[in-house]
């Protein structure tokens, strides 16, 4: 065999190369597999078609809360989430935020089914009148849709009169 080194440091050498390389590659491998499950990707509505978000694939769906949407049906929850260009109808069993409202931003996680409802497991919803999820604010702003003064809310706080 006249492709291996003569030196014997350098034939021991490359044996464990050769046996390390194999079994790297395999950790390296079983890893990325691994890490595929727990990765979470961001849609807005108008991006979440069946194409980039096939049912039955954990995402996070975001957009503000479509005005008029929200029915309450025992423990269940259905509203619409619009980004101004699309909107989805989502689904969530349990307890909403204290926050949630319409016309606020929010995030939901969850999955797609084959009727194309957003089936969500988890629902985030802004924490003060200025904070909106820094991806649906990305997404807004990709669109011009943007509405830095945040919030639907038009109440003002009341004024106390001095006596």
């Amino acid at each position: 065999m006249s492709w291996l080194p003569k030196s014997p440091k350098a034939r021991r050498r490359l044996w464990v190369v050769a046996a390390a390389a194999p079994v790297l590659a395999l950790a390296v491998g079983l890893s990325l597999w691994a890490m595929q499950d727990s990765v979470t990707y961001f849609f807005s509505p108008s991006e979440a078609t069946a194409d980039a978000a096939p049912a039955g694939r954990v995402i996070r769906l975001g957009g503000l809360v479509e005005a008029g949407s929200v029915e309450q049906h025992g423990t269940t929850v259905a509203f619409s989430v619009t980004d101004n260009a699309a909107t989805s109808q989502v689904i969530f069993e349990g307890d909403l935020p204290d926050l949630f409202r319409e016309g606020q931003g929010i995030v939901a996680q969850g999955r797609f089914g084959p009727d194309r409802v957003f089936h969500a497991d988890t629902v985030l919803a802004k924490h003060d009148e200025t904070y909106m999820p820094r991806e649906v604010a990305d997404r807004l702003k990709e669109k011009g849709e943007w509405r830095p003064e945040g919030g639907a809310s038009t109440a003002r706080p009341v004024q106390s009169q001095a006596l």
